[in-house]
């Protein structure tokens, strides 16, 4: 694994000192670049403030010190990185005239989103494993769900992220980029990178779709299999009150899985062509800067715990301020 990471962070100089990429983004509809900063400056704001509040709120509160929330504030920070890796540059290339990249700014922002995408793949099924363990096994979940076991299982999607990124991007650098190139996309994503390369990219393509595939499968496998036994448990309940309880306590994650997954599964999973790079695009802006939005909003939303507690904290502060 070093001399993978040695050859994966060693830049050709001979074939990428001087390449500059060129992200499009959407110069295509000049009349929007301010509307649409403003909207995704919006966005970014309450993504910050809802991932950053949702971490301080878990931390603050002792009743939030549980597994489900644990996994919950990891997923928060990971959203936080992801959105801080994409969205700023998003920002600039709408407000300036000067849309390039240098080659090592794209691969990295590439490799810090790509290793946030899969380790927010794998920390969802982390929290379906956990959903399972709750419903149907609600005796046992202080012993199932150990501490030990909720760091093991968070430091396996981190260094799992970083590994299967490690592989892609290896496979990226082993191709030629000539000169200036123009990324049809806002975001240094694999498709629109290796499109202007100047050698064959299969490799690099059949790369991708390997991990993504594996990983699609995987974390869903886990997913579908938790709430497959979540599902049975809960139609044995004798009580709706108990079933509609058990079932609440699971709508948000299904939730947040059905957003995340779906716009993956298009962009990874499905041949791209030339035709189809707006809704790439489009998708694109979905799971970069959106998703990160969407996850405390969904978990603060529909969680009576999380609302209490930030109602708690928020008069506690105006209460300090007043005082």
């Amino acid at each position: 694994m070093p001399h993978l990471a040695d050859s994966v962070f060693r830049i050709n100089q001979n074939q990428t000192a001087g390449v500059t990429f060129i992200l499009l983004g959407f110069s295509e509809y000049p009349d929007l670049q301010v509307p649409l900063f403003l909207v995704f400056l919006t966005i970014y704001t309450v993504s910050m403030l809802g991932n950053l509040g949702m971490i301080a709120i878990i931390r603050l509160n002792p009743k939030l010190h549980t597994p489900m929330y644990f996994f919950l504030s990891h997923l928060s920070f990971v959203d936080f990185c992801y959105s801080s890796v994409v969205t700023p540059k998003l920002l600039e290339i709408l407000l300036v005239e000067d849309r390039s990249i240098s080659f090592s700014g794209c691969i990295t922002q590439f490799f810090f989103a790509c290793t946030c995408v899969i380790t927010e793949t794998f920390m969802l099924a982390a929290m379906a494993y956990d959903r399972f363990v709750a419903v149907c096994n609600p005796l046992l979940y202080t012993v199932a769900i150990s501490q030990k076991l909720c760091c093991l299982l968070v430091a396996a999607s981190y260094t799992w992220g970083i590994a299967c990124t490690l592989v892609v991007t290896y496979f990226m650098l082993t191709l030629n980029y000539c000169e200036t190139k123009v990324i049809n996309n806002f975001v240094c994503e694999h498709s629109a990178v290796i499109a202007v390369s100047c050698s064959d990219p299969y490799i690099s393509q059949l790369s991708l779709v390997i991990v993504t595939i594996f990983n699609q499968i995987s974390s869903l496998g886990i997913v579908f299999t938790s709430y497959v036994f979540i599902f049975v448990t809960v139609m044995r309940m004798p009580s709706t009150a108990g079933r509609y309880k058990a079932f609440s306590t699971c709508a948000s994650h299904l939730t947040a899985i059905a957003i995340f997954h779906g716009p993956i599964l298009f962009l990874y999973c499905l041949p791209t062509t030339k035709s189809s790079w707006l809704l790439v695009e489009i998708a694109s802006v979905f799971y970069t800067v959106v998703i990160p939005m969407l996850n405390p909003l969904i978990y603060s939303l529909r969680n009576k715990d999380v609302k209490q507690a930030a109602r708690r904290l928020i008069i506690s502060q105006l209460y300090c301020h007043k005082s």
